[in-house]
């Protein structure tokens, strides 16, 4: 009889989880009980800029140790967050903001306008919502210490909604002095005015990140709501512990070393249910669309044809059978709008086919004028659902003739490198896989991964004037119906030049213990306000 891997698993959890953890993560856990948390998160935090990368961890990081002007609550609305009041003047051109009282930065100095104006105008440098705001504005600036304007050379009815966007990277407001450095230049400093102080001398990188509750944070008094209302910390301390090793990390949160695991293995699922002290949870219940993201400034995806090889190449329910196992969690998605948009539609979507067409993409390689040239594929070995993803895509290019190579890395080196416009031969990339959130794909404005830009796009900088043409008319149009009509045309536009290129949809839950409650369930942050850790 043959043992599998989950019975060999199993039957090492069951017989004493505590002893296949690390001594190390043992020796630095501190006895402060329930006022101390320690997460596991799915990889370690390389950089600290949120604005700077769009990666989801540093966004996380982002919202503990910033604060934001406005917030979504849990109907997607926005609402004031840093702001106390704001206004518009009659003509919809000009927008007043006055911050609330009780804003300070973790230095002891008070946050000013000043403070926003220069955070707005970096993210407005990189953020597809910001580039808008830039694009239409006349002036950004402040009046007083509390108080800024932003004025319109036409009205931009959405303009709070962009603000308030939670599609990293997200609007988090930071000093005068750290927000005037330009936004391709990472901020290395870690003073914020949010809920949570960055721990520095408790951090260890690569090892753990202590983040301790800001005890002057002044809390907004509306209730909380999604990532608006106040953001009240009930604990003294969070700990993320970095545990590559996906087993290690479950055996970590069975023993009680760790409170909360972000991405439990999936085929493990059963044990966690299985646990009288575990809980999987469902925190982003609209999902990640798994992405392909091709390099456009360097051969061979600077051809569209071999960009459109790729597009047929994939096996979604291949893909999907590696990075979630369970069918229940996962399905295939040909929208660039995901699955649960109101803008998701079948627009030019007949180059799909169950099981890929290999053929076809060998076709279009040769097409493409491809002549054995090494294809570097970024893999981030941390995160195992990426690994998995990037072998097989690995295999599956290999399989047609094509050169493919894997540069194994953790993510926190995959979202550094990916910066480099350069070719391979000087530290360049051909081709990384990536994830986003089902609901952010919903939002073009918004969306880093529907801006084909050129070099003010995100990673693989594609480019397409026709697409950006029709995504423009986007924020001029009012009515559900115009704006379906724009998503169709867009996409019609996307699958002939191949923005990017999708892999499946599936859903990921946390696992946690049951002491740990009040996880707030939004997409693409995991606030560590509001959660409540009880005595074992």
């Amino acid at each position: 009889m043959q043992i599998s891997r989950r019975q060999i698993l199993k039957a090492g959890f069951a017989a004493g989880t505590a002893l296949s953890i690390p001594s190390v993560l043992r020796a630095q856990t501190p006895s402060a009980g329930a006022r101390t948390v320690h997460m596991v998160k799915p990889t370690d935090l390389r950089v600290f800029d949120p604005i700077w990368t769009a990666t989801n961890i540093t966004a996380d990081h982002g919202a503990a140790i910033y604060d934001t002007l406005f917030s979504f609550d849990s109907k997607f609305m926005p609402q004031p967050q840093m702001v106390g009041k704001w206004g518009v003047s009659d003509d919809k051109k000009t927008y007043t903001f006055e911050l609330r009282d009780g804003l300070g930065w973790h230095d002891g100095t008070p946050v000013t306008a000043a403070d926003c104006v220069a955070s707005l105008r970096r993210w407005g440098q990189v953020a597809p919502g910001g580039q808008l705001i830039m694009a239409h504005a006349s002036d950004i600036s402040n009046k007083d210490d509390k108080t800024f304007t932003i004025a319109l050379k036409e009205p931009l009815g959405l303009l709070v909604d962009l603000l308030a966007d939670l599609t990293p990277p997200c609007l988090f407001i930071m000093r005068e002095k750290d927000a005037n450095r330009p936004a391709t230049q990472q901020v290395t400093s870690t003073v914020g005015s949010g809920p949570f102080k960055f721990n520095e001398a408790l951090s260890k990188p690569g090892a753990s990140y202590t983040y301790d509750r800001n005890e002057k944070y002044v809390s907004r008094k509306e209730p909380s709501d999604g990532l608006a209302g106040g953001k009240i910390v009930n604990v003294d301390r969070v700990i993320w512990d970095v545990i590559a090793d996906q087993q290690t990390a479950l055996a970590a949160l069975q023993a009680g070393e760790v409170d909360y695991f972000e991405t439990p293995p999936a085929d493990l699922y059963s044990l966690v249910e299985s646990d009288p002290n575990l809980e999987l949870q469902i925190l982003d219940r609209a999902g990640w669309d798994a992405v392909v993201r091709m390099n456009f400034l360097q051969p061979p995806f600077n051809n569209v044809k071999a960009r459109q090889a790729i597009l047929h190449l994939i096996d979604q329910e291949a893909f999907m059978r590696f990075m979630a196992p369970d069918p229940k969690y996962s399905s295939t998605v040909t929208s660039i709008f995901g699955n649960t948009s109101p803008y998701s539609n079948d627009e030019n979507t007949t180059w799909y086919k169950k099981g890929g067409n290999p053929e076809k993409a060998n076709q279009l390689f040769k097409e493409a004028g491809y002549a054995g040239e090494k294809i570097v594929i970024l893999d981030p070995t941390d995160w195992h659902e990426g690994d998995s993803a990037s072998q097989l895509l690995a295999a599956a290019l290999q399989k047609i003739g094509v050169n493919a190579e894997l540069a194994p890395m953790d993510w926190g080196a995959l979202s550094t490198r990916r910066a480099n416009k350069g070719p391979v031969e000087e530290g360049g990339w051909n081709v990384f896989i990536t994830t986003e959130s089902d609901y952010s794909l919903g939002n073009p404005l918004t969306d880093p991964f529907l801006a084909a830009n050129g070099d003010q796009a995100w990673y693989g900088w594609p480019k397409n004037d026709e697409y950006e043409a029709v995504r423009g008319k986007w924020a001029n149009v009012e009515s559900l119906e115009e704006r379906k009509a724009l998503a169709r045309k867009m996409q019609g536009i996307w699958w002939d030049f191949v923005g990017d290129v999708r892999l499946g949809k599936y859903v990921s839950p946390i696992a946690r213990r049951k002491t740990l409650t009040g996880l707030i369930g939004m997409p693409q942050i995991v606030p560590m306000w509001s959660i409540h850790k009880a005595e074992a």
